[in-house]
């Protein structure tokens, strides 16, 4: 049985008021998210947390910012990104969460008349030298924790994005979250990539989409096919966050998956 939970909803205005939305709805986990003031690694509490959790009998997982530059040219600017997924792996620690979600920043870009340039493709070697440090430095925090960063198809990675993305899968810390919404939105230009590293793939959001770019919708209120991407997700026994932006959205989503019989 597939092991289904909820993103941070912006509806949820405390973590345990989330944490009981979990509970309620019969789902495994909740994925904190750093992007939201609540979540901030040095503001949460992992004793409130895991008090929380084993109340509702749910786990967790975190979402770390989507702008994170963790190869950025400038070391005092990489750095405070990396001490931030830092913070967020000693956070995992303590309260047990085994997995964080993490976006690959495209970084800044040049415009020129007749094209644009990406600072971090221009500079493929610097950035990627930069990215093997920070692979390096997250394998040692993480040490035998168990805890994995799973890396996020957003809007399409690029070729640069492509060979960061080898460097820090030769690390068994790393591994691949596929999101299925971003995935129909970007008409599935990751979708061979990833699956031919999908011995790598640990983690999936689950959202359905329409229209070519409507995405984050309740699961069957759109075009995607729901069922292609759960016998995926059962294949590589991924952690699935059913990722609408509403409650209402979660609790049609949750029906879904029960009508389905996956829940």
């Amino acid at each position: 049985m597939l092991s289904f939970g909820m993103p941070t909803l912006i509806e949820t205005k405390t973590v345990q008021e989330m944490v009981a939305l979990c509970g309620e709805l019969g789902l495994s986990f909740v994925e904190l998210n750093t992007n939201f003031p609540l979540h901030q690694p040095h503001l949460l509490d992992a004793e409130e947390l895991n008090a929380l959790a084993e109340e509702y009998g749910i786990t967790y997982t975190i979402h770390l910012n989507d702008e994170m530059p963790v190869a950025e040219f400038s070391p005092s600017v990489a750095d405070g990104y990396r001490q931030a997924v830092l913070q967020a792996i000693e956070l995992a620690k303590k309260i047990g969460a085994k997995k964080l979600n993490m976006h690959l920043a495209e970084g800044a870009h040049y415009t020129m008349p007749d094209k644009i340039v990406y600072f971090y493709d221009a500079y493929l070697d610097d950035y990627l030298r930069g990215m093997a440090q920070f692979r390096d430095l997250c394998e040692e925090a993480i040490g035998d924790s168990g805890i994995m960063i799973c890396m996020e198809n957003v809007t399409g990675f690029r070729d640069f994005q492509l060979a960061a993305l080898e460097i820090l899968l030769q690390s068994s810390v790393f591994g691949l979250t596929l999101d299925i919404g971003h995935n129909y939105c970007t008409c599935g230009v990751d979708e061979k990539w990833i699956m031919d590293h999908a011995d790598c793939l640990h983690h999936m959001h689950m959202h359905d989409a329409k229209d070519g770019k409507k995405d984050h919708q309740a699961l069957g209120a759109g075009e995607i096919e729901i069922p292609r991407f759960v016998e995926l997700a059962q294949k590589h026994n991924c952690t699935v966050v059913l990722e609408t932006k509403t409650v209402s959205g979660l609790r049609d989503s949750v029906e879904w998956i029960r009508k389905n019989g996956l829940l």
